[in-house]
Order: C-alpha cells, then structure tokens, then sequence
C-alpha cells in the first residue's frame, strides 16, 4: 500500500538544525576579524620619498601619516585636524620626552606637514622624525 500523508513511517520534522549555519557564520566572521586590518592599512596608501641615508626608525606611539590629499592618521587610526591637539592634551604625558614620527606620502604639499609639526610643538613635542624610504 502507498503511504499516504500522515503515515507513521515518516518521520516529522519539528525543526531546522542551525548548527551547521552557527559553524559557517563563525568561520566568515573570524576570516574578517583577520582580514579587515589588512584592508583597512592599505586604504590609506602613501608613498615615501627616497634617500640614501635612510635608517630604520624605533617605533614610536606618536606615528602620525598624512598622504596626498592632507587626511591625517595617527597610529592607524583616522584622525580629524581639529581634534587632534585635544587628543594630544588627554594624553597626561610629559611630551617633551617624547618624539614623534612623521610619514607623509612625497606628493603631500610642504604646508601640510608644517601644520602638523605645528600642531605637534604646540603641544609640547619638541623631537621629530620624517619617515623615508631607503634608496637602493
């Protein structure tokens, strides 16, 4: 006899499993947690000027960027130029211990890196660093 709607050989789905969904979704998020950085430092690309006596710099957590266009990142992170003296301040360090390292893209115009510096001395720094790339 055929089975019919109902018959006690089927058996009845109550539900929808999600766990293999919950694995998949997970696996996608902790590729992007590892990718996103990656994607995130190469949009803001900046080319260095060259020069013979370019040395490897320390690190320093005073790492500011500026490319062509006279955006600002410090440390990786965008920055606006008008809130960038009030984070300097929160800082509650002794600046003038400190020096800071300044890469600016090589097309960056000169009053832009001089309002940086600027801003920098204004808030106590009084040591800085440009950042070039080594000539070979």
């Amino acid at each position: 006899m055929a089975s019919g709607f109902g018959s006690s050989d089927e058996e009845v789905i109550s539900g929808i499993n999600i766990t293999p969904l919950v694995d998949v979704i997970l696996v996608l998020l902790i590729i992007f947690m590892i990718t996103a950085p990656t994607i995130y430092q190469s949009a803001f690309q900046i080319k260095l000027p060259q020069a013979q006596s370019a040395d490897s710099t320390p690190h320093t957590p005073l790492h500011f960027t500026v490319n062509q266009a006279g955006e600002l990142m410090w440390n990786q992170e965008h920055i606006a130029w008008e809130s960038l003296s009030n984070r300097l301040k929160s800082l509650n360090k002794n600046l003038t211990e400190e020096s800071a390292l300044i890469s600016a893209d090589e097309k960056t115009p000169h009053g832009v890196v001089v309002r940086l510096i600027d801003q920098l001395k204004s808030a106590g720094l009084a040591r800085f660093a440009l950042d070039v790339q080594n000539r070979q």
